[in-house]
Parts: structure tokens; C-alpha cells; sequence
């Protein structure tokens, strides 16, 4: 099973416009919806949707909206209860898939919600083959909480994917073992400390994976960076593989990234290979770009894309990729 871990959830509200967004102007949106989400709760909503087990574990009242409206889609969920109300975020979305995101900070949690938060998570991990760490950190969560998480799990530990940026993924890698992490072009750029340009970096699958070579020396056992448009790569300690993503119509990037990473963790889980496990992140993270607002595609989405979707393999030598 897949466990997700999301400590900074939210409502997202969605609206998408009929036309480019204006900074200043009054518009018209042509459709909005709201949902619960937040990264790991996406990544278990796209394991769901493609009908695999799953348990999303998050902070949450039991009469939060979003706690609510996970209920009522039947999601499998732990929520550790806390006093304050969970963030709502919005997501402006244009008809060739641009994405504008306004994310609130969360709500502070004391030292007592934040125990309890991480016994929760202890807990679930039992029975877990991943645990995926994801997203942003609320008021009040140290910012090396992930590595912290790991830590208490000890050796009944299952594998971890992280997936998370900043201070947060800068306070897990290279203090604790990390089997799985999944940057973009930019993220993996901030990750490295380098000041490249992350659409240069999207076009030269080659460099992304010289640099993601180099995480792998702080404890990473692999690195799926995902390249937008442009597909993904995918070092391990064992060799490194590059696919580009099929054409497609895309609505909206909003939980692309997320299940792509849900792909990549259903296709390791049923113990497929590293290239196929790269097949099928890019396929999920495919179809869900063609869905509207933050749907995540279910299974028949995905399987109409794999065919359309290579893999090659990418020759390491010392750090360096070479296609």
C-alpha cells in the first residue's frame, strides 16, 4: 500500500479562465470547483483513482471542509485532529494549460498537534511499501520535520519518497536515507544550489541528469526529475533512463507533478523496472494534464497513453549522463 503524508493540506479552489490571465482586469471564469488536495493528498487520490491502495494521513479536524470533502470521495484517510482550520488555496487556470497559484501559509500547530501528527504517521507506516513525504511545511513543523519522521521510524522503516522543495527537502537529504525524490527542472536546480535556467534544463535531459547524479552521493537512491512538456529522466545507482512525455491537449498542470509521482510508486510497488517505472510516471503525470482543474485521470486515461510513450537508457560514467 501507499502511504501519503500531506502536513499542509488545503481546499483548493480552481478556476479556470476562457482566455489569458490579466493582471488588474475584471474577468469572467468559464467554470471553478473546489476540492481537497495538498501533494500527498493528490498522490493518494491518483493511486485511488487508478484503483490501487491507499491511506492519505494529514492534520485535520473531523469537521474540517476538506477533511469533509475527502470523506465524502471515499478516500481512505487518518486525520489527527487539531484546533485550527486547514488553508484554502487558489488556482487560476488558461486554455493552454498556464497555471497561476495563490497558497495560504497553513495553520500554526502546537508542539502537542505536532506529537500526535507524527505518532500518526508512525503508526500508518506499518503498513506501508512507501511512505510518501510531500509538500509544503505548516506554522509550527521544524523545518527538518521529514528527516525527523524518518528518524522515529527507525529499521521497520518502509521505502520513502520525498517530495517537497526548499527548506524542507534541504533539511531530509543527505541527513537521512531517502529512496526516492521527485524535483522538477527548478526544484532540482535549488536542490544542487545552482542558478541555471530551469526551461534550458527542461531541454537537456543529459545535464538534468549529470546534476541529479549528484544527489545521489547525499543519500538518494533515485532521482525522478520530471521536465515538464518534455518528459522525464531517472537516475538510480544503477544507470539512468530519459522518456519524453507524449503530445497531448493539456487543461491543466495542477497535480501533474503529483501523479506522476503516484505512477512511478504503483509501478515499483508491483516490482516493474526502473525504465517501465519511468514509462508509467510520465503517462499518469501525462493524463492528468489533460484533465480539467486537479482530476486525477483513472486507469483507462493512463493505459491509452503508455503505448505512445519510449524510454532509453542513459549511459553514466562518473557522475555524467550521456544519451
Amino acid at each position: 500500500m501507499i502511504v501519503t503524508v500531506t502536513p499542509n493540506p488545503s481546499l483548493d479552489r480552481t478556476i479556470e479562465l476562457p482566455g489569458e490571465l490579466v493582471r488588474g482586469a475584471v474577468l469572467r471564469a468559464r467554470a471553478s470547483s473546489a476540492v481537497p488536495a495538498g501533494k500527498g493528498i493528490n498522490v493518494s487520490l491518483a493511486v485511488d483513482a487508478f484503483g490501487a491502495e491507499t491511506l492519505a494521513v494529514l492534520p485535520g479536524a473531523a469537521d474540517d471542509p476538506l477533511v469533509v470533502a475527502l470523506a465524502a470521495r471515499g478516500l481512505r484517510m487518518h486525520a489527527e485532529p487539531i484546533g485550527g482550520a486547514l488553508r484554502s488555496n487558489v488556482t487560476i487556470t488558461e486554455p493552454d494549460g498556464v497555471t497561476t497559484k495563490v497558497n495560504e501559509p497553513g495553520p500554526e500547530l502546537s508542539a502537542d498537534e505536532v506529537a500526535g501528527f507524527t505518532a500518526a504517521i508512525d503508526a500508518q507506516a506499518d503498513s506501508a511499501d512507501w511512505l510518501a513525504l510531500c509538500g509544503s511545511l505548516p506554522p509550527g513543523l521544524d523545518t527538518d520535520f521529514y528527516a525527523q519522521v524518518v528518524e522515529s521510524l527507525g529499521e521497520k522503516r518502509p521505502r520513502i519518497a520525498l517530495d517537497s522543495s526548499g527548506a524542507p527537502a534541504q533539511g531530509a537529504i543527505g541527513r537521512v536515507e531517502i529512496d526516492l525524490i521527485k524535483p522538477n527542472a527548478e526544484e532540482l536546480l535549488e536542490l544542487l544550489g545552482e542558478s541555471g535556467d530551469a526551461d534550458a534544463l527542461e531541454a537537456d535531459p543529459g545535464t538534468a541528469a549529470a546534476l541529479a547524479c549528484r544527489l545521489l552521493d547525499r543519500g538518494v537512491s533515485a532521482v525522478l526529475c520530471t521536465l515538464g512538456s518534455r518528459g522525464a529522466i531517472l537516475v538510480t545507482k544503477h544507470g539512468g533512463w530519459v522518456a519524453s512525455a507524449p503530445r497531448i491537449e493539456a487543461r491543466s498542470t495542477v497535480g501533474a507533478g503529483d501523479s506522476s509521482l503516484a505512477g512511478y510508486l504503483l509501478a515499483d510497488a508491483a516490482g516493474m523496472s526502473p525504465a517501465e517505472c519511468l514509462r508509467r510516471a510520465i503517462a499518469h503525470g501525462s493524463a492528468a494534464a489533460e484533465q480539467p482543474g486537479s482530476t486525477m485521470p483513472g486507469r483507462a486515461d493512463v493505459e491509452r497513453l503508455l503505448p505512445l510513450i519510449s524510454v532509453s537508457e542513459l549511459d553514466l560514467i562518473d557522475g555524467q549522463a550521456f544519451a
